[in-house]
């Protein structure tokens, strides 16, 4: 008889176009016990039953309701660069986050409407929730080693059968240079936010996402679509996940209605192996690149995610960074060439110095 899957110990828009958008959610548990609404659809094998309700009200920021959110002020003047700066094997710094709380909400594809979404892990801001804005982030705090990063990062709650598996402790996320020329990325403006993937999505649209990396990974097994059968029952041992981010902004537009438009993959320069950003793209950003590890090892066959099936897993960021400290982040990480951790130190170049103190500060 097969054992079920071992959870290790641990503590823890407005229109019609949200149809095909991808969607996530959130109303505020609290942050010291990290309790999940019980999940919605109740089969993991298919991916036919979820669906996504219409939103019904606009973001607090979006003036006129029309699902766009514009950038104020705007990038203008800005090309896609083909630039080829020396040779760096890294440019990228991490931000590591821990799960704050789980909700059914979602402040970018369901604004204003609490219980809405199917359920959410939250990472970062501490307050994250249906009624978030950029302002209300800005006041929150955060569960990220940086003080400075209080945005939001959340994902669909991952169950073994009714029981949720929340990853435990500071969680990977890399900002990187998605383009050849690293030293054109520029940091995010603040209240940029976007979702990654799509809880409709199916199969072979997950694995030929421009963002999948290895997919779902646990022991030796890699670039799974779905839930490896053959996950080792040993407390070392984790259920994983990479999906990358697009990195080039249209300088526009903070949200679009479908919560993507505004954002878009790098491509290959004709004719040279590069990749910069497209020409209604143009300015570079950093690449986020969420690496989740969550706590289950042994029988997957009840895991499933809150948004369905394990190829429905898509996550949505929103961006509340103290503005400096980022910008002391991307410069010195990316723009510098260097693999930094949440400090911005990178061991093998010590004489690089940090971007932030102890405190994951500014000096």
């Amino acid at each position: 008889m097969p054992r079920r899957s071992k959870v290790l110990s641990g503590t823890l828009v407005a229109s019609a176009l949200l149809l095909t958008s991808i969607g996530i959610g959130t109303v505020a548990a609290n942050a010291d016990t990290p309790a999940a609404s019980a999940p919605s659809a109740p089969a993991r094998a298919a991916h036919t039953g979820h669906t996504m309700a219409v939103s019904t009200a606009a973001a607090p920021e979006d003036p006129d309701g029309d699902g766009y959110i514009p950038a104020n002020p705007p990038v203008t003047g800005v090309t896609p660069s083909t630039k080829e700066p020396p040779h760096r094997y890294f440019h990228e710094f991490q931000a590591n986050c821990g799960v704050s709380h789980t909700a059914p909400d979602d402040p970018i594809v369901y604004a204003q409407q609490p219980g809405k979404s199917h359920d959410h892990t939250f990472m970062g801001n501490t307050t994250t929730d249906a009624y978030s804005t950029t302002a209300s982030l800005d006041a929150g705090s955060t569960t990220c080693l940086a003080p400075g990063d209080r945005s939001g990062y959340w994902m669909p709650t991952m169950y073994d059968g009714d029981r949720p598996v929340l990853p435990v402790g500071p969680q990977t996320i890399y900002y990187k240079a998605g383009v050849t020329d690293y030293t054109s990325v520029r940091p995010f403006p603040k209240g940029l936010r976007y979702v990654v993937a799509s809880p409709m999505q199916s199969a072979q649209e997950f694995r030929d996402h421009p963002g999948f990396v290895e997919g779902w990974e646990c022991g030796d097994s890699f670039f799974n679509v779905d839930f490896p059968t053959d996950c080792p029952e040993r407390q070392d041992v984790q259920v994983n996940i990479r999906l990358q981010a697009p990195s080039c902004w249209d300088g526009k537009n903070l949200d679009t209605p479908d919560h993507k438009s505004h954002m878009a993959y790098p491509v290959v320069n004709p004719g040279t192996n590069n990749n910069i950003c497209p020409a209604d793209h143009p300015v570079a950003l950093p690449m986020i690149e969420f690496k989740m590890a969550f706590p289950v090892n042994g029988d997957l066959s009840r895991v499933r995610l809150a948004s369905g099936a394990s190829y429905s897993f898509h996550y949505d960021f929103f961006n509340a960074w103290d503005e400096a400290t980022l910008d002391a982040m991307v410069g010195h990480c990316i723009v510098g060439g260097l693999q930094c951790d949440a400090r911005g130190y990178d061991q093998t170049h010590p004489e690089a110095g940090a971007a932030l103190n102890e405190d994951y500060e500014l000096p």
